[in-house]
């Protein structure tokens, strides 16, 4: 799989500034289970095949970042899939990681990690990835650690890459010390932040991609 990243924990990502925040934020607008659907606009692939859909907050999450949200457009290809995702009204120069996840919500499944998403000192972030983002998307094992058969995984999920950030901010109320969870590259992240939670626990919205 070819993969472009944006990759700020390694060498800082930046450049999107107030106009491409507004861009966000309209493109999020009506993004739903139900009104997902192609859509044409500059944030979007020029593709009759593209399918857009939102990302909504996590539980607990509008609570304390009420403007985050976010999008993702898959365009489906010959031999794989391109998924551009935009995520707005983050913390500033956040990091999120994103999954392709079995489940929406806990305890979220088999969970394949995908890229970083960095968020710009306007809260904007975009990440591109190549991959299988379709209905024939899953994981299998057939021995080793772990074994299990087939498993589509249909959903997106992102997670903040640093613990302490959402427990900073009062995501966790009640909570002592920061929830660490294994979605990063270090398997110390923080809590889930957005999620495909609108879409069916089994039919999420890569079911509804095909090539």
């Amino acid at each position: 799989m070819i993969t472009i990243k944006h990759l700020s924990r390694r060498s800082l990502w930046a450049g999107l500034g107030a106009a491409a925040a507004g861009t966000a934020l309209a493109m999020s607008l009506g993004l739903t289970a139900a009104s997902a659907s192609p859509v044409t606009s500059a944030a979007a692939p020029a593709n009759s095949h593209s399918f857009t859909f939102g990302l909504v907050p996590s539980p607990g999450i509008k609570a304390c970042l009420p403007h985050l949200g976010g999008f993702a457009t898959i365009t489906p290809g010959s031999q794989n899939d391109l998924m551009q995702v935009t995520v707005f009204g983050a913390p500033r120069n956040a990091d999120f990681d994103l999954f392709v996840i079995q489940q929406p919500l806990k305890p979220f499944g088999v969970s394949w990690y995908q890229t970083d998403v960095n968020a710009n000192s306007h809260g904007v972030g975009r990440a591109s990835v190549r991959g299988i983002f379709d209905r024939e998307t899953f994981s299998v094992s057939l021995g080793g650690t772990t074994t299990f058969a087939p498993t589509h995984q249909y959903h997106l999920g992102l997670w903040f890459n640093d613990p302490n950030l959402p427990f900073a901010l009062g995501c966790e109320p009640g909570a002592k010390v920061a929830a660490v969870t294994p979605f990063n590259g270090e398997q110390h992240a923080g809590i889930q932040a957005l999620n495909t939670a609108e879409f069916p626990v089994n039919a999420g919205p890569l079911s509804e991609v095909s090539r």
